[in-house]
């Protein structure tokens, strides 16, 4: 498709590194990644009158990257999400990682996947699609994980606004895998400092009951009658403040109609203003909302203006959190031979007033 483009670009922030930016577009919408990270670092799409703006966080300058404590854009890896005192059990033996969260291992440790220059392997155009394909080799006893564990990801892009994320993974030892992107979105492109008006739905009936310190506690519980329940669309902002311990959302959500290998629809994003929306599509069996409660306004992102909080959700489509330490989720280990393969897609649009 003549409009279908792909280019990339060496970033001379990075003299040592071999670190690109690359742009997927089509007619309507442009797509920016860093193979720092394996990130996305913008989305411009157009609202309904045409303007168009970036409607992801994410830094102006790519060095930026090296020091990204929201994660913004990134792949989380070796396991999205925490894992309670940085251990869990494996063959009666206990595996200890890295500590990057006080007590707690936290999104891959303190250099996980978000921290790697990853290798671009292909850039793809084809008649319907674009895209870019990077690998990374993760070490045996990175950040205390077991096995080598060879990674692949595809990004791509297609004329109907469809960006989708394939994860690959092969291992040759047992060990638990669960990668995410952690993307935040803003639908007003950042025109409006907040998400407030946002309006969420979010395919689930259960969600995993969480400490203080955002880790499971094993219990699974419904969203009926709670301020959990998105299960048909309401406005982000209002019910926020129900979670005044979190300042927000932050909270795993367990997802309908699971089938592995199957993307279903999980959520829905819709800015009521610009008419911008996307919609999440995962195989994956659950998804965290996070509302951006820790953003200070100190970091000035790639629209100019300070992030503050409440400036984006993140929609990260997961596996259960902690999952090695709670014998009642489900198992998250890949083993030699088996094939880890994951997909999330993001239909991104535009509804008409």
């Amino acid at each position: 498709m003549s409009g279908l483009n792909i280019s990339s670009v060496r970033s001379p922030e990075f003299p040592e590194d071999y670190v690109y930016e690359v742009e997927m577009s089509n007619d309507n919408i442009t797509v920016r990644l860093t193979n720092f990270g394996a990130s996305i670092i913008r989305i411009d799409q157009p609202d309904q009158y045409g303007v168009k703006r970036n409607i992801v966080a994410g830094f102006k300058d790519i060095g930026d990257y090296r020091d990204n404590p929201y994660y913004l854009g990134c792949i989380l890896g070796r396991y999205a999400g925490r894992i309670s005192n940085a251990q869990f059990e494996l063959n009666n033996k206990a595996v200890q990682l890295s500590k990057n969260d006080g007590a707690h291992h936290l999104h891959g440790g303190a250099e996980g996947f978000s921290k790697k220059v990853w290798v671009i392997k292909n850039l793809i155009k084809e008649q319907d699609q674009v895209g870019v394909i990077m690998e990374y080799l993760s070490l045996d006893g990175e950040e205390g994980y077991p096995g080598n564990l060879w990674t692949q990801i595809k990004y791509t892009l297609d004329e109907d606004n469809l960006l989708a994320i394939t994860y690959n993974a092969v291992s040759d030892q047992v060990t638990p895998v669960s990668l995410s992107n952690h993307s935040y979105f803003n639908l007003s492109g950042f025109d409006e400092p907040h998400i407030l008006r946002h309006v969420l739905q979010v395919n689930a009936d259960y969600y995993t009951a969480k400490t203080d310190a955002h880790l499971p506690t094993g219990e699974i519980c419904t969203v009926a009658a709670t301020s959990l329940d998105f299960k048909t669309a309401k406005i982000i902002g209002d019910n926020i403040g129900d979670f005044s311990d979190d300042s927000g959302y932050n909270h795993n959500f367990i997802l309908n109609d699971y089938e592995e290998g199957k993307a279903k629809l999980a959520v829905t994003l819709t800015d009521p203003d610009s008419g911008r929306f996307v919609q999440v599509y995962t195989d994956q069996p659950c998804v965290q909302i996070y509302t951006a409660n820790a953003w200070d306004s100190k970091i000035i992102g790639s629209q100019g203006i300070p992030y503050g909080q409440h400036g984006a959700v993140a929609i990260e489509t997961q596996f259960y959190p902690d999952a090695p330490n709670h014998p009642g989720f489900p198992k998250p280990y890949l083993y030699p031979g088996d094939h880890y393969k994951t997909k999330t897609i993001y239909a991104i649009g535009v509804e008409e007033h």
